[in-house]
């Protein structure tokens, strides 16, 4: 199975245009064979809201233009999608995540259960983890903080998850992100598909280094710390897992 990440950077507050840069990028990683393609958290909207009147305006339902743009990029490349959104489900705004199959249907509409710091002051948490079964193996989404979960840990191995759909703004805190994630995930034998955004939101900044990591733990593909872009990894014709180093310093 070949897996796509997509690293993205969203226009803050602008939607349509997000959902421009989205499709192009999401179109790359199709017109590639992507069977699985993954965007970041909250990726149409940017991250950093203040209060749920803010980001109100910017919000859509889980059957919106988001997902009209997501199930035709889905059909026209028989793709898995999997798209962080901010969610407003009957004036309830969730930090949310659209899974989409290859025929443009929606299985899922995810909650991120554990909220950021960032989170509280507009986000109400979702309360259940959810996985589907494909012809990939079993799919499961999470959203950032939810990576720090004990319960999503938990979850993956008592659901047989085979691969994990990552949509994440993670934050830059000064440190290399990927041995914390293959950490967080050591003994479970699953891919993890992880798209980060990248750059600053107000006072926050992003890591980039959007990542696929094998079920042995090893990065196998990598993107940079800066830009928009898209990481694909063919499964079926690695040798062995080896870590892919960086392009260049991070700092």
């Amino acid at each position: 199975m070949k897996l796509a990440a997509v690293q993205f950077r969203s226009p803050k507050g602008n939607p349509a245009l997000a959902r421009v840069g989205l499709e192009e990028l999401i179109a790359q990683a199709g017109s590639q064979g992507a069977d699985l393609i993954v965007c970041p958290e909250m990726a149409t909207t940017g991250y950093l809201w203040h209060a749920p009147e803010e980001l109100a305006p910017h919000a859509e339902p889980a059957r919106g233009p988001t997902l009209e743009m997501l199930s035709r990029q889905a059909q026209q490349h028989r793709s898995w999608i999997v798209c962080g959104f901010a969610e407003d489900s009957g004036g309830v705004l969730y930090n949310s995540a659209l899974m989409v199959d290859p025929f443009g249907d929606l299985v899922r509409c995810y909650r991120k259960v554990l909220l950021y710091d960032a989170d509280y002051s507009w986000a109400r948490p979702g309360r259940q983890r959810m996985s589907i079964g494909s012809d990939l193996g079993r799919l499961a989404p999470a959203i950032c903080m939810d990576l720090n979960d004990d319960g999503l840990i938990n979850y993956l191995h008592r659901a047989g998850v085979d691969v994990l759909a990552f949509c994440t703004n993670w934050v830059d805190e000064g440190s290399e992100v990927h041995p914390y994630w293959t950490w967080r995930l050591a003994g479970w034998p699953g891919w993890l598909v992880a798209a980060n955004t990248w750059g600053e939101d107000e006072e926050i900044t992003f890591s980039g280094r959007s990542a696929i990591i094998s079920p042995h733990k090893k990065v196998i593909a990598s993107a940079g710390y800066l830009g928009d872009e898209v990481i694909l990894v063919d499964t079926e014709n690695l040798s062995e897992p080896t870590v892919q180093p960086p392009d260049e310093p991070l700092w």
